[in-house]
């Protein structure tokens, strides 16, 4: 029996197997055709790895390029397309293959996902789609923290295409952290992941070209933002989606009003800390009208209430992610340039990978730095632009 390994991650809970997942030995453990339920076994699975036979994986991609090439033929959408994905890529000429251990290349997934799930929702299977990667993106927030928000804020400080769905991910990504920092429940956080992906479901397309554009956004446009709350809670509904909590959050993500949070409905706390971190992912994105800003600069502008008031919302997101989150830029005392990659025990004391020395020159691989140091602390936080460097994700991500 040809078998081969099945690394670590590859595998994700409701996925359908196209494959049979067999042990080291070839015994089968899940047989081909069955759907990845939220087990103990499959969780195991799905962190230590397994085995497939070589022959069924070598099917598996010929079926799959087949049917991308049929979708591109007959023009389908972009969001069609993303959901036929390989699990798998050839390695040798002899036909073996192996999952693909890229944490870029299933980010890139990730993101295909979602956009094609934001963009061209289809109520036939928006709701099992959609949970999958809520749930796909909590276990990556929970196991991996630092990791996955050094992906998301690199990837959206540094690029405007599909702005609406790298922008949803974060939001869901942060407002889970400033959960966990308020001490909500499980349950209540898992409304406000929902949320948070979901709130702009009715504006995707307009989000993307708006960031696309020059120009402001013409009156058109400012007449399709404007309630856009109630349309996404309506949209949402017509997709499948019943519970009243998490439609009722999405409808007042714009709407709920400046103070504290006590008194105040589950809904209406959950819009408050929403709005405070959809400001917070908008300023760290840039658009082709203006460039990103600096972390600091984000975090300011999300500390605060309408009314200049610090508030629970604002002081929960500085605790969780830091006022400078990893994935973002800074300058050391001692001159050096680099990007946070884990976060301190307080919000200005990070640990930081130096990329480029204080000669301006690049290091030829990542250094730690230890910003409690006087020497290496962070003298500035800088913006996506002053970076004169394009970051290797590959080098940064083995740091962790």
């Amino acid at each position: 029996m040809d078998l081969i390994p099945l690394p670590p991650q590859s595998l994700r809970v409701g996925q359908v197997l196209e494959f049979s997942i067999r042990d080291a030995e070839g015994k089968l453990l899940i047989a081909r055709g069955q759907r990845l339920e939220d087990s103990p076994k499959v969780r195991a699975l799905i962190e230590l790895g397994a085995f497939v036979m070589a022959e069924e994986t070598r099917e598996y991609q010929r079926a799959m390029a087949h049917k991308a090439d049929t979708l591109m033929l007959r023009g389908a959408t972009l969001g069609e397309i993303s959901r036929v994905r390989s699990d798998f890529s050839a390695r040798s000429e002899r036909g073996q293959a192996q999952a693909p251990t890229d944490e870029r290349a299933a980010w890139a997934d990730l993101l295909a996902h979602s956009h094609g799930l934001l963009r061209d929702p289809r109520a036939e299977d928006f709701l099992p789609r959609f949970e999958t990667l809520i749930q796909e993106m909590l276990r990556r927030v929970r196991q991996h923290t630092d990791a996955t928000l050094m992906l998301l804020i690199q990837e959206a400080s540094q690029e405007h295409q599909h702005y609406s769905a790298r922008h949803g991910l974060l939001c869901l990504c942060v407002a889970e952290l400033c959960a966990r920092q308020l001490g909500w429940p499980e349950e209540q956080r898992l409304v406000l992941a929902r949320a948070a992906l979901s709130m702009n479901i009715a504006i995707s397309s307009l989000q993307d070209k708006l960031a696309a554009q020059q120009e402001r956004p013409d009156e058109a446009q400012r007449a399709l933002l404007s309630g856009h709350g109630d349309r996404s809670a309506e949209l949402l509904q017509q997709l499948g989606v019943g519970d009243a909590l998490w439609l009722q959050v999405v409808r007042l993500h714009h709407e709920a009003g400046p103070g504290p949070l006590e008194g105040r409905s589950p809904a209406e706390q959950m819009a408050r800390v929403l709005k405070r971190v959809d400001i917070y992912g908008a300023r760290l994105s840039p658009r082709r009208s203006r460039a990103a800003l600096s972390a600091a600069q984000a975090a300011r502008a999300a500390y605060l209430d309408e009314l200049q008031q610090p508030d629970a919302p604002g002081s929960a997101l500085i605790k969780s992610v830091g006022l400078y989150p990893p994935g973002s830029l800074v300058r050391l005392a001692n001159g050096e340039q680099g990007v946070v990659a884990r976060r301190g025990h307080s919000a200005n004391e990070p640990l930081v990978a130096a990329l480029l020395g204080r000669s301006g020159n690049p290091l030829s691989e990542p250094v730690l730095r230890d910003t409690r140091l006087a020497s290496q602390a962070i003298a500035a936080s800088l913006a996506p632009h002053e970076l004169k460097l394009r970051l290797n994700l590959d080098k940064l991500l083995k740091l962790y």
